[in-house]
């Protein structure tokens, strides 16, 4: 029986007939095309999304450049470059260790030399000191005496020993007579003429002069022939 045929009750006419539910297959048939094409659209986005690889996604992110093999490698065996600032420190440095490098050597030549000077010298005003007293025992062998030859000869011996014991130290006696002058080393105190060719040389020593290591400690006092 259609709705048609139906009576009309009281409540019907009051508030009206209900309307006729939808028919759920009618719904499904009409709704199908439009869930496929959503279904469809959800799995064809997975499959887009895991096309993207690694290296792709990598490549975005960094402007599209590819990394190169071994880039980072390369970075880190790199050294960093050195200021011209620190560089030129360097050098001063350098410059500066050198000098004082050279400056010590020169101190310690010096001080060596001022060393040996010290020790050589070291009994030059004791050597001076001495020097008159060997004058004194040289005139007393130069008197000629008969009685007082064997005093002399003791004087002799001791003068031997005496000179020894200085030669030890360093004392030497300069070469003067017959020797050519030479103001270093001998004290002309007055001339006298020249005989058988000997102009310009010690003719008289009236003074011995002496060396103590190398340096004239006295010159020889001595006539020149002219």
């Amino acid at each position: 029986m259609s709705n048609k045929d139906k009576k009309q009750t009281p409540f019907d006419a009051e508030f009206g007939t209900p309307e006729a539910e939808p028919n759920p297959e009618a719904v499904t048939d009409e709704t199908k095309p439009a869930r496929e094409a959503e279904t469809e659209t959800a799995e064809t986005k997975p499959d887009a999304a895991a096309d993207e690889t690694p290296e792709t996604a990598g490549t975005a992110e960094e402007g599209g450049e590819p990394k190169a093999d071994g880039a980072d490698e390369t970075k880190a065996e790199e050294k960093p470059e050195e200021k011209p600032e620190a560089k030129k420190e360097d050098e001063d440095l350098r410059a500066q260790y050198l000098r004082l490098a050279a400056d010590f050597q020169n101190f310690r030549k010096r001080t060596e030399k001022e060393k040996g000077d010290i020790y050589a010298r070291a009994n030059e005003s004791l050597m001076t000191d001495l020097l008159p007293v060997l004058d004194d025992f040289e005139r007393a062998l130069a008197v000629k005496d008969e009685a007082a030859k064997g005093v002399q000869d003791g004087i002799r011996m001791i003068v031997e020993k005496y000179i020894a014991a200085l030669k030890k130290h360093g004392l030497f006696e300069i070469e003067a007579l017959g020797a050519d002058f030479d103001p270093n080393f001998h004290h002309a105190v007055q001339t006298c003429p020249a005989e058988n060719g000997n102009e310009g040389k010690v003719a008289v020593v009236l003074q011995k002069g002496y060396l103590l290591n190398g340096k004239v400690l006295r010159p020889a006092m001595v006539i020149v022939a002219e």
